[in-house]
């Protein structure tokens, strides 16, 4: 009889400890067995080619075989994930079973940790099959390593294997440089977003000393802060007046103000149409429940900060023009006959849906998507209805899913503005709405229907 966690010895507790390990590497090497059998199942060619319908594409590196393009999509449906995910697993496990047997045996004897061997999988994937061979030998004889040190051995060899390949890497890498925005991403704490750059050394070193430059400044002056940043407070750390510093280098005429870089008397005497050409220009979409107009509080959203306070918006507003969009009512629809969904329907669609519908997708895709009929389009000439294009039939997906819709059996019924419910080709069905996608069993199909009233 299993005993309840506060029954539990300090043993009990250990011995539990062990075999709760070896059952999440089982659970995830029976993960692995099914996408290989998922990818066997999908290794034929499609008996009919059509342009842009599905096809042979691989996955792994060299010796792996090729699987359908677009079974991707349901698989992970099932999984529950982004298909890029699913891409990624499969990729990884053709390589186990295909190029690295001996650690793929090691893995399924549950001897190495599953994340272990992926990881390794897509770090020697550009090897040729021989110095891949070889790895395998390798590692298989080294799987009683601590995770890190078994990481270390297998890049060491990876390296060795192919020292070319390695030299060309880190040229490539030389060669990556520029400065990227990242995703927005909950750790980093309400409101904020990280910046990466890869620049030039001399670049970096005299961009670091401008900062530090300016937070001297900023930590010099009280007044300055309180004016400009009064979320620092009284006593703000060097790292929080550097990330304030960092705004200001966004503002370059506003640093060189405060760097005494200009001639104030020439500044004072500048049109104000001159002064306001230098300022960023914003477009504020606001998004508004009715309680908010009826005087209770309320958050802005925003798909790439997500949601804001509204001193947040101001802040960052502060040093911007302006534009606020006229009210777009999400309630209201539009119904045409053409193909092309009209702009301002593909707009309300986007505020509505934030981003691609398929299910498990993600907003981050929401600059790339296609519009496509929820209910296939159906040309007047060949007895189509009036009114097939608006707001009541339009899908917003990544082109790949579009691809997977057209060509392979999903069936999709768009149930209200944001809802749309899905069933996938072997019977999958999934309900994607504004709170994400939601499982939903076959009995309870009439009762989802009614409560959209479709």
């Amino acid at each position: 009889m299993s005993l309840a966690l506060s029954e539990l010895t300090a043993a009990d507790v250990l011995s539990r400890a062990e075999w709760a390990v070896q059952d999440r590497r089982s659970v995830a090497v029976e993960e692995f067995d099914l996408a290989l059998r998922w990818a066997d199942l999908h290794s034929i060619e499609p008996e009919i080619s059509v342009p842009g319908g599905d096809r042979m594409i691989t996955l792994g590196g060299d010796g792996t075989p090729p699987v359908r393009d677009l079974c991707l999509e349901e698989l992970a449906v099932a999984r529950g994930e982004h298909v890029y995910a699913t891409r990624s697993l499969m990729a990884d496990v053709l390589d186990l079973r295909h190029r690295l047997p001996g650690l793929w045996l090691a893995t399924k004897l549950l001897q190495v940790e599953p994340w272990v061997a992926r990881k390794i999988a897509s770090m020697s994937r550009k090897l040729g099959v021989i110095s891949v061979a070889y790895l395998d030998v390798v590692l298989a004889q080294a799987v009683d390593l601590p995770n890190g040190k078994l990481l270390q051995l297998a890049e060491a060899e990876i390296i060795k294997a192919d020292q070319a390949l390695r030299v060309a890497e880190l040229e490539a890498v030389k060669q990556q440089k520029g400065v990227w925005l990242a995703r927005r991403d909950e750790e980093a704490g309400a409101g904020l977003r990280e910046i990466f750059a890869r620049t030039e050394a001399a670049d970096a070193i005299w961009f670091d000393a401008t900062c530090q430059r300016v937070a001297d400044i900023l930590k010099a002056d009280p007044d300055l802060r309180k004016q400009h940043h009064p979320e620092l407070g009284d006593d703000p750390s060097m790292d929080e007046l550097r990330a304030a510093a960092f705004g200001w280098l966004a503002r370059p005429y506003d640093l060189a103000a405060l760097l005494g870089l200009l001639d104030e008397d020439a500044a004072a005497e500048e049109p104000d149409t001159k002064k306001a050409a230098r300022r960023h220009k914003a477009v504020l979409f606001l998004h508004l429940h009715q309680a908010a107009l009826e005087g209770a509080g309320g958050v802005a959203r925003s798909s790439d900060l997500g949601p804001l306070l509204l001193q947040q918006v101001t802040q960052l507003l502060g040093h911007s023009d302006v534009t606020v969009k006229p009210v777009i009512d999400l309630n209201t629809g539009t119904h045409i006959s053409a193909y092309e969904h009209p702009a301002t329907v593909k707009e309300r669609t986007m505020l509505r849906t934030t981003g691609p519908v398929f299910p498990h997708n993600s907003g981050s895709e929401a600059s790339r998507v296609d519009h496509d009929h929820a209910t296939p389009y159906v040309p007047p000439d060949a007895g189509g209805p009036p009114g097939q294009t608006g707001d009541h039939n339009d899908a917003p997906l990544s082109r790949h899913s579009h691809r997977a819709k057209t060509h392979l059996n999903y069936q999709v019924e768009q149930l209200g503005p944001d809802a749309y419910l899905w069933t996938t080709p072997h019977g999958l069905i999934r309900l994607v709405n504004n709170r994400g996608t939601h499982k939903i069993t076959e009995e309870h199909l009439d009762l989802i229907r009614r409560i959209y009233g479709a």
